[in-house]
């Protein structure tokens, strides 16, 4: 598999620029895959001691690190499961829940784990959750003693992760553990391109105004046209969720519906898997008196993203102004990015 033959003519097949960081990285990849999955070189047998089962990629929002890792993971004819963070946790909690014996529940579920997969891909890993942050250490741990191979793209340094948390010396074991068995790379470029991308489809309209309101009422009405309206319940472990204006997959919140409640990743996961668009109303600024709201805002759209949903949203200040409390500064660049691809997807 020659990766930077086939990078190039992926890239000139979808005209995007090369440039030497990105083919710094793709030589990197060439060396981890050879590493893990080619081990008919004898020598391989020396280079056991402290093999590095995990690729982390680091670097600024839009910078392309989740192209590389995408080209990557396509070229990978092994077992694969590419899955948002969050989706991951509530698979191995779920597991968990149901696990007779606790116990042993994280080496059952590596196991189980092993079984369907050789490598697993996480784009833009963060943690956020202190009940994630305490398990983590133990979980991938395991997860790289069975030689699972893992991929991350984020745009937080291992040692940065988490900074600032509840309770962050329970994560200090995580981080150790993440950075013995992986290989740590930053891609150093200076344009966002997804922000930097002109787009004749932006749909995230500022202020909120009479102006803005009609403007999102007047393409809410024609893409909903011919559509029945329902009330939509979803169930998520005995919690009910009621999404009052859904149009057979079409779905309006006001940002209060969203955030303002005690919802995690559970629930917007159900809440995306039911949706193909999602207007969101009254988006605020942000700062520390609603950093909670903004981090579920966070999860959110990491979920949407993922799911490549298309959006349209009222807010109270342009995308390029909004603030952010002091904890989520960093994510939050990468929601700030995401939020220009998703209200400029092409969407009929």
């Amino acid at each position: 598999m020659n990766l930077k033959k086939l990078f190039i003519k992926h890239c000139e097949k979808y005209n995007f620029e090369v440039n030497q960081s990105q083919l710094s990285v793709i030589n990197n990849l060439t060396d981890f895959y050879k590493s893990n999955f080619k081990n008919s070189n004898i020598f391989n047998i020396f280079k056991t001691k402290n093999k590095k089962f995990g690729y982390y990629l680091v670097g600024d929002v839009g910078v392309g690190k989740t192209m590389i890792l995408n080209f990557f993971f396509n070229q990978l004819k092994e077992k694969k499961l590419r899955l948002h963070f969050n989706e991951f946790m509530v698979k191995f909690h779920d597991f968990i829940f149901n696990c007779k014996n606790k116990e042993s529940g994280i080496e059952d579920f590596v196991k189980d784990l092993n079984n369907k997969t050789q490598i697993i891909y996480f784009d833009e890993f963060q943690v956020t959750n202190i009940v994630d942050a305490m398990i983590l250490g133990r979980l991938f741990k395991k997860i790289f003693e069975a030689k699972i191979k893992v991929i991350f793209s984020s745009n937080i340094k291992i040692d940065d992760l988490y900074k600032d948390g509840l309770q962050r010396d329970q994560f200090i074991p995580f981080i150790e553990v993440l950075k013995y068995y992986s290989i740590q790379r930053e891609l150093l470029i200076k344009d966002d391109y997804r922000s930097n991308k002109i787009n004749s489809l932006e749909r995230f309209l500022f202020p909120i105004d009479q102006s803005t309101n009609f403007k999102l009422n007047k393409f809410f009405r024609k893409i909903t046209k011919n559509r029945n309206k329902t009330v939509k319940i979803l169930e998520i472990k005995g919690r009910k969720i009621e999404i009052k204006n859904f149009y057979e997959g079409i779905i309006k919140f006001d940002f209060q519906e969203l955030c303002d409640r005690n919802l995690g990743s559970e629930d917007y996961i159900s809440i995306s898997n039911n949706s193909e668009f999602i207007f969101i109303e009254n988006l605020p600024d942000f700062n520390e008196n609603n950093s909670n709201q903004q981090q579920r805002f966070i999860t959110l759209i990491d979920i949407i993203y993922e799911k490549k949903i298309p959006m349209m949203i009222t807010s109270q200040v342009d995308l390029v102004s909004i603030n952010s409390s002091k904890s989520m500064l960093e994510p939050f660049k990468r929601t700030i990015s995401r939020l220009h691809e998703l209200t400029s997807l092409k969407y009929n």
